[in-house]
């Protein structure tokens, strides 16, 4: 398969929403359908945040004092790696929860790190009970205290939508759907690779 053309790629596809949305299930599904690189967060930054993790004592990235000393370094990096794929002429996709990012300010500074790429903003949104049922199947180190007081967990999950222009999916539906989607909408916005499905 010839790569795409960068002067027909989306740029930059950013997959945000709650851990245990799916983020990195369509990123995977997604990226190679792009011929995008694939940028994940917690792949890109975790085995650094890990070692502050083991001297701090916090395992939970959303522990508040772990986040205190890793957000910004983290997000840094992840938009350094995109800056430097989409330089290469390469489409990225993008995961992390992007909480900041959703918000006017943030997608400013995301629109500005990035430029001249067209960053696209996909939202994953899933109701509670899904949400927890996903976060005690994947077991996941980094999720233990989530599972351990949902209640508390779920008061912090921001449901309503970003303040910026999105594409808001269901995250219950097949991935293969949601991937449909996103194509669908970017081939909608005038950003379709090569008229792939």
């Amino acid at each position: 398969m010839p790569p795409p053309d960068p002067a027909h790629h989306p740029g930059a596809v950013l997959i945000g929403g709650a851990a245990g949305t799916g983020k990195s299930t369509l990123a995977a599904a997604l990226a190679p359908r792009l011929g995008a690189a694939l940028i994940d967060l917690d792949v890109a930054t975790g085995p650094l945040t890990e070692v502050i993790a083991g001297l701090t004592g916090h395992s939970d990235l959303s522990d508040p004092h772990l986040a205190a000393l890793t957000r910004t370094p983290r997000y840094e990096t992840l938009l350094a790696l995109a800056r430097d794929n989409l330089r290469a002429g390469l489409p990225v996709v993008l995961v992390a929860p992007f909480t900041t990012e959703r918000t006017a300010r943030g997608w400013a500074t995301v629109t500005e790190r990035l430029a001249p790429a067209a960053p696209v903003l996909v939202w994953l949104r899933l109701a509670p009970d899904q949400l927890m049922a996903r976060l005690r199947g994947r077991a996941a180190a980094r999720d233990a205290g989530k599972v351990a007081d949902p209640d508390t967990f779920l008061s912090t999950v921001d449901t309503g939508p970003p303040a910026v222009a999105h594409l808001a999916l269901d995250a219950g539906r097949p991935t293969a759907d949601l991937v449909g989607d996103v194509l669908a909408h970017l081939a909608h916005s005038g950003l379709a690779i090569d008229g792939r499905p």
